[in-house]
C-alpha cells in the first residue's frame, strides 16, 4: 500500500477510529489541564448555583424563596440534586479549581460517549478532530460550569444507551438530562417516533412512563410546594433580553421583542419538524404518514415490527435526535453561549449526514466556531449563526434523500392486493 494509500485509510476508514478516538481524548484530557492552569476563570452562574443550593440546604422547597445573586432558581430537581453534590465537594462553592477539574472529568467523559456514539454510526476518521478543537466548548465546562454541561451528558448517554439497544437505560438518562434543564425537550418528538419504530407503541408507552416518573422523582423534594415547583422550572414565558442573544442580533430589538416573530419562530419550528417527520423519520416504518399514525395507538403489534426495529440503526438513531436538536437552536427565541454545548457535538456528525466535502464541513465548522466566539454578538455573527444552522439542517435533509428509497411502496401494492 502507497503512502497516499495509507494516509487516505486513515482517514476515511472507520475502523481506525478505534484507536485515533482514544489518542484524541488523551489530547484533549492534556488540553483541559492546561486551560484551568493557565485561562482565568470567569463567574458567570456558579455563585449564584451555590448561593441557591445554600437556601435549598437550609430547608427551603418553595422555589419562589429559592434565589442566587443572577435571580430566582429555574431549572428542575436533577440541577438542584447535581449541584448539591457539586457544593459538598467544593467546600461549599468556594474551591473553584476543584469544581473545574470535576467539569473537566464531565467533559472528557461526555467526550468519550460522543467518540463511542460516532463509532457506532460509522463515522470516518478526519471528522473526529473537530470533537476536540472548539475553544468555546472548553469554555462552556472548564471556564464557566454551566448546567448545560451535565444535560448535554445527559443527552449523549442517552443516544449511546439507544444505539446499544438499550433504551430503558437510555431514557433514564435522558430524563435526568431534562431535568436538569428543558433544552432537552427539542429532540423529544424525533425520540417518539424513533420509539414506536424500534419498540412498538406499548414499549413506546412505557419509555414514556419511565421518563414522567424519573421526572416526578426529581421533583419530590418539592412535593409540598409542587405549583411553585413545576411554575419555576418548567417554565415556558420567561422573558429574553436582546442584549444576550447570540442568533438574532441581525435584527432589530423591536422585532426580536415582538410576539410575532416569536410565534413564526413556533410555527417554522412546527413545521420542520413536521416536515422531517414525514419525509425522513417515518422512512424505516415502510409506511405513509397516515399509515404511520395507525402505529402509535396501542393495538397489537404490526407484523413487520421485527423488519422495522432492524432499520433503525445507531447511524439513523443519532441522525433523527442530533436533526430535531438542530432544529429546535435554529427555531430558537434566543440562544445564549452555552447553548452551544448542545450544537458542537452534533455538527460535524451533521455536516458529514450531509454529504458535505471534507473541506466545506472544516470550513463550514470554522465559521460555526468564529462566530460563537465573538462576543458580544455582532449582526454579522449572529447571521452566520443562524446561516450555519440552517445549512446544517437543511445538509441533513438532502444527505438522507436517499435512505430507505421507496419506502412506502410495498405497503400501498399489499393494500391493493387485499382490497381486490
Amino acid at each position: 500500500m502507497s503512502l497516499l494509500s495509507q494516509v487516505y485509510d486513515i482517514a476515511y476508514n472507520p475502523r481506525n477510529t478505534k484507536w485515533i478516538a482514544p489518542l484524541l481524548l488523551v489530547a484533549d484530557a492534556a488540553l483541559c489541564g492546561l486551560i484551568i492552569d493557565k485561562v482565568a476563570y470567569t463567574e458567570i452562574d456558579w455563585t449564584a448555583y451555590m448561593q441557591q443550593i445554600e437556601i435549598y440546604l437550609k430547608g427551603e422547597r418553595d422555589y419562589k424563596n429559592i434565589v442566587g445573586g443572577t435571580g430566582p432558581l429555574v431549572y428542575p430537581g436533577a440541577h438542584v440534586w447535581i449541584y448539591k453534590q457539586l457544593y459538598r465537594l467544593t467546600d461549599q462553592g468556594r474551591d473553584i479549581q476543584r469544581a473545574q477539574y470535576i467539569f473537566a472529568l464531565v467533559y472528557l467523559g461526555t467526550l468519550a460517549i460522543v467518540f463511542q456514539c460516532y463509532r457506532k454510526a460509522k463515522v470516518p476518521p478526519y471528522v473526529f478532530p473537530l470533537l476536540i478543537l472548539s475553544k468555546r466548548l472548553h469554555s462552556i465546562f472548564m471556564l464557566r460550569c454551566f448546567n448545560d454541561c451535565f444535560a448535554v451528558l445527559g443527552l449523549w448517554a442517552a443516544i449511546y444507551c439507544y444505539q446499544r439497544n438499550q433504551w430503558h437505560l437510555g431514557s433514564f438518562f435522558y430524563t435526568t438530562g431534562l431535568n436538569v434543564k428543558m433544552s432537552l425537550l427539542l429532540p423529544l418528538p424525533a425520540m417518539g417516533i424513533l420509539m414506536v419504530q424500534a419498540l412498538g407503541s406499548r414499549e413506546a408507552m412505557t419509555q414514556a412512563m419511565i421518563i414522567f416518573q424519573v421526572s416526578i422523582l426529581f421533583g419530590y423534594p418539592f412535593r409540598k410546594q409542587s405549583f411553585s415547583y413545576f411554575g419555576r422550572a418548567f417554565e415556558f414565558t420567561r422573558a429574553f433580553f436582546y442584549k444576550w442573544t447570540v442568533n438574532w442580533r441581525f435584527i432589530s430589538e423591536e422585532t426580536f421583542l415582538s410576539k410575532p416573530f416569536a410565534l413564526s419562530l413556533l410555527a417554522v419550528h412546527a413545521g420542520l419538524l413536521l416536515f422531517f417527520a414525514y419525509t425522513r423519520w417515518i422512512k424505516p416504518s415502510k409506511r405513509t404518514p397516515r399509515q404511520f399514525l395507525k402505529l402509535v395507538l396501542p393495538a397489537r403489534e404490526p407484523r413487520d415490527q421485527d423488519i422495522m426495529t432492524k432499520r433503525i440503526t445507531p447511524e439513523f438513531i443519532m441522525t433523527t435526535i442530533l436533526t430535531a436538536t438542530t432544529i429546535g437552536m435554529l427555531c430558537a427565541r434566543s440562544l445564549h453561549y452555552q447553548f452551544f454545548a448542545y450544537i458542537a457535538w452534533a455538527t460535524p456528525f451533521l455536516l458529514w449526514k450531509a454529504g458535505f466535502h471534507p473541506v466545506v464541513q472544516y470550513a463550514l465548522w470554522g465559521a460555526q466556531e468564529w462566530a460563537w466566539n465573538m462576543y458580544p454578538s455582532t449582526p454579522i455573527s449572529s447571521a452566520t449563526v443562524v446561516g450555519v444552522l440552517a445549512v446544517t439542517v437543511a445538509g441533513a435533509w438532502w444527505g438522507t434523500r436517499n435512505e430507505f428509497e421507496g419506502a412506502t411502496k410495498g405497503i400501498i401494492e399489499e393494500e391493493h392486493e387485499h382490497a381486490e
